[in-house]
């Protein structure tokens, strides 16, 4: 399994470093990893960096805990587009989610997708699954389809847990083929990597990707 090219390098800890965000372009391109995933503030000087290179940028909105208004996530989203953003990770309310306003998060979700899709990158939705029971999340799920998410991703990584088994399973029950998943939040060897890919995870998202991806691969093993 070439696992690096399904992992979201990512760095999104609040005292990372402009030099550390260099460092993890330059882990990217060597690796081959699916994107780099860096704090809004930072998607420009990443965008210069791998300009030339095939790594996409990934950013995060509304993050880490969802609450900020449509139209300020709608304007983040906007300023990350123009920095050079080509992935966005879109927290959605959980609050309203507990509270039933499921119009207002599907309208939410639509609305980013329409604007990403119309500047040819990706929206993926945060359901921070550890702070949801089942029927929430294959809730959750059915609002990403309806708003035309590209991917339902599990975690932020600031929440008790990250993904698990059961939560990508129920997922990938749940959803279309045509949208993806994906796992994030403490994922921290190749084998709980491969595990969840396993499961119908389609995009691993990690900090520890150098290391993970340096573990024995077993299926290449004779």
């Amino acid at each position: 399994m070439n696992l690096a090219a399904r992992i979201d390098h990512t760095l999104l800890r609040p005292d990372c470093t402009e030099a550390q965000i260099l460092q993890l372009c330059e882990e990217a391109v060597a690796h081959g990893f699916a994107s780099v995933c860096v704090p809004p503030c930072y998607v420009a000087l990443a965008a210069v960096r791998l300009e030339g290179t095939t790594v996409p940028v990934c950013t995060v909105i509304g993050f880490p805990l969802g609450y900020a208004s449509s139209s300020v996530k709608f304007k983040e989203a906007e300023v990350a587009l123009y920095d050079g953003a080509h992935e966005l990770d879109m927290v959605i309310n959980i609050s309203a989610l507990k509270s039933g306003k499921t119009a207002a998060i599907q309208a939410e979700i639509l609305d980013l997708a329409d604007l990403c899709h119309v500047h040819q990158a990706l929206l993926k939705v945060i359901i921070e699954t550890a702070l949801l029971t089942e029927e929430e999340i294959e809730l959750a799920c059915q609002l990403c389809v309806a708003g035309e998410a590209d991917f339902v991703k599990t975690s932020t990584g600031f929440a008790s847990r990250g993904a698990s088994m059961a939560d990508i399973e129920l997922m990938r029950r749940v959803l279309p083929e045509n949208v993806r998943i994906k796992a994030s939040g403490g994922i921290r060897t190749r084998a709980a990597a491969e595990a969840l890919v396993a499961a119908g995870a389609d995009r691993i998202g990690s900090s520890n990707s150098v290391a993970l991806i340096a573990e024995t691969d077993d299926s290449t093993v004779a």
